[in-house]
């Protein structure tokens, strides 16, 4: 037996293990049935659980089922639906959008946790109004300051600034005019300006949803590991970057199934008929482990380990050829969901970097050429086995802003234009090396941050091919996915590919990554340029419309020749589900779904 074979078993065993936790024929608290437990993994790690400091979206996927936003999604409403969740009906919202007042259900209870000293928490407008205040507490250090900052919320900004200049901590009992709690139960929101889409703020459950501050103070710098808030569930066990576990939150209120599935979706209708009126979370516990190595993932889910995967891209052909489900997969009675996912995949270039940042036109040659020379299509084809569309711009399928007719230069591949590029503005291999050199004769080498699994190291094949072709040496930066993401919003990496998905139906959230204000938490390229700032800051308060539609064209325009970020592809995800995981579709825009999904116990074999 091979060492590679070897370290591949040994995953699995891992993997199953790790995932089933306890034996299948535990009791669900309280009852003599059988558990229902929902077992899937992540393919990259998390990095904790305080909604304020997360910024990947694995952890956020945690955080969605923990805390609760005042508002959320239907499950099954397509496009969408913003329905309410800890609110009472939606918002009351003034002619200019610029007073939003909600009021909160009364009874809703925060899980039992030690630090609540055996007291029955309930949740209460000022909750709401001090977990958003932590975002812009400097101790925080919010990666998403920046879309709250760009709420607009009347007097946050003072306050941070207050703390930044005083040098005292952030005062949470100073109040504001832009979170009034006019009451126990009711909430105001005063904005400086009026923002149509601030309904999709309140529904980010995952980021801003309540936390109870004595919880908070209680635990300090560890908050990250006793996540507590009113969701549906609970975390019971976690082994970082190994094993997550939740339960069913046992004293979770009265909630029921229900959704607004569209009259021609059967699939959705026949969910609705099944589930309606059941009382939500319908499982008993979820175990998601970390298993970032492709193989071992899809080798678990097919030994029956894991009730759910997201295909791998190595196997994507053999599990759906042509797009349709594969009959010997068909034959078990697996499920299949496949959609283009509302995401993109993006290399950015620190603007700030000495080599590949900067705004001068010799800059911008290099990184277009860059760009020029990496064929979107060869990876599409050979990295992904076909499974991406090519992006245009930085705005994701499914959203507002996304334009499914255009053709930009972004996309475009052509060594022979990325070569000239170089030759013209002086980047030449001057000591006959075969390798360029920068304009003043000084060595040039691209650091591409890169991580140690399968699929990144195709891409870095890949990479190193299209630099090769260009004559560019290339160096490759090795580390986790977390350290990586730790780095990068620092601004220490010089070169980097991510994904991101987006988190409204809004496309503006998007452009938070060439946003200035939000250098170092969305914008991870640190890019800066004062036309793109007053674009978005228009567009924040325009309704939908043409208006509105024309300033997302400039923007990519100016993002597509600036070249910040390549935006690469948009993802095509297949979701393949056993036969016993009932009621799960592929959420757009929210991370949410373990509550609306069920286990059907007597389909699942014995372990």
């Amino acid at each position: 037996m091979t060492h590679r074979r070897r370290l591949i078993q040994s995953a699995v065993v891992f993997a199953g293990s790790a995932l089933a936790g306890l034996p299948s024929a535990v009791l669900a608290a309280g009852s003599g049935a059988e558990a229902k437990v929902f077992r899937y993994a992540f393919p990259a790690a998390e990095t904790g659980f305080d909604p304020a400091r997360i910024s990947d979206l694995y952890s956020r996927t945690v955080t969605a089922h923990i805390f609760e936003g005042l508002y959320g999604y239907d499950p099954l409403a397509r496009p969408f639906k913003v329905v309410p969740r800890t609110a009472v009906g939606m918002p009351e919202v003034s002619p200019d959008y610029k007073t939003w007042t909600v009021r909160i259900k009364p009874g809703i209870h925060f899980a039992d946790d030690p630090a609540l000293k055996g007291q029955r928490r309930e949740l209460v407008a000022q909750d709401v109004v001090y977990s958003i205040k932590r975002f812009a507490d400097p101790a925080v250090k919010s990666p998403a300051f920046s879309e709250v900052k760009d709420q607009g919320l009347l007097g946050l900004l003072a306050l941070r600034e207050q703390a930044l200049k005083s040098k005292q901590p952030f005062d949470y009992d100073r109040d504001i005019e832009g979170l009034r709690v006019l009451d126990r139960y009711t909430v105001q929101f005063r904005l400086a300006e009026g923002r149509p889409r601030f309904l999709y703020f309140l529904a980010a459950g995952g980021l801003y949803g309540a936390l109870a501050r004595e919880v908070v103070q209680a635990y300090g710098d560890k908050i990250a590991e006793h996540p507590v808030g009113t969701g549906p569930f609970v975390l019971t066990s976690w082994r970082r970057s190994s094993l997550i576990v939740l339960e069913r939150n046992p004293h979770y209120r009265e909630v029921f199934y229900d959704a607004s599935p569209n009259a021609d979706d059967a699939a959705g209708q026949a969910l609705l008929a099944r589930f309606k009126g059941r009382r939500l979370p319908m499982i008993d516990r979820v175990e998601v482990s970390i298993i970032d190595e492709s193989q071992p993932r899809w080798l678990a889910f097919l030994n029956r380990q894991l009730d759910f995967v997201t295909v791998p891209l190595e196997f994507a052909n053999l599990a759906a050829p042509n797009g349709v489900l594969a009959p010997n997969l068909a034959k078990q009675g697996i499920q299949m969901s496949r959609i283009v996912n509302a995401d993109s995949t993006l290399t950015y270039f620190n603007m700030e970097d000495p080599l590949v940042g900067g705004y001068t036109p010799e800059k911008v040659a290099l990184r277009r050429a860059i760009a020029l020379a990496s064929d979107p299509q060869r990876e599409i084809d050979i990295v992904r086995r076909g499974q991406a569309i090519s992006a245009q711009a930085g705005i994701a399928p499914h959203t507002y802003g996304y334009d499914p007719a255009l053709k930009s230069l972004n996309s475009d591949y052509d060594l022979a234009r990325a070569k000239a590029l170089l030759d013209v503005y002086g980047y030449v291999d001057r000591d006959g090396d075969g390798w360029r050199e920068q304009p003043d004769g000084s060595p040039l080498v691209l650091e591409y941050a890169t991580q140690p699994d399968a699929l990144s190291r195709q891409m870095d094949e890949l990479w190193r091919k299209n630099m090769d072709a260009l004559g560019l040496r290339l160096a490759f930066k090795h580390a986790q996915w977390p350290e990586q993401l730790k780095a990068a919003r620092a601004g220490k990496l010089m070169i980097w590919q991510v994904g991101s998905s987006a988190g409204t139906p809004d496309g503006q959230d998007a452009l938070q990554r060439v946003y200035s204000p939000a250098a170092g938490g969305q914008n991870l390229a640190r890019f800066k340029l004062a036309r793109v700032d007053k674009i978005y800051d228009q567009m924040a308060g325009l309704p939908d419309g043409p208006q509105r539609w024309a300033l997302f064209a400039e923007m990519n325009k100016l993002t597509t020749a600036y070249m910040p970020y390549r935006y690469n592809v948009h993802r095509i995800v297949t979701d393949l589900m056993q036969p016993w995981l009932i009621g799960y579709r592929r959420p757009l825009f929210w991370q949410d779904f373990w509550q609306t999904i069920d286990i059907d116990n007597a389909l699942r074999p014995r372990q």
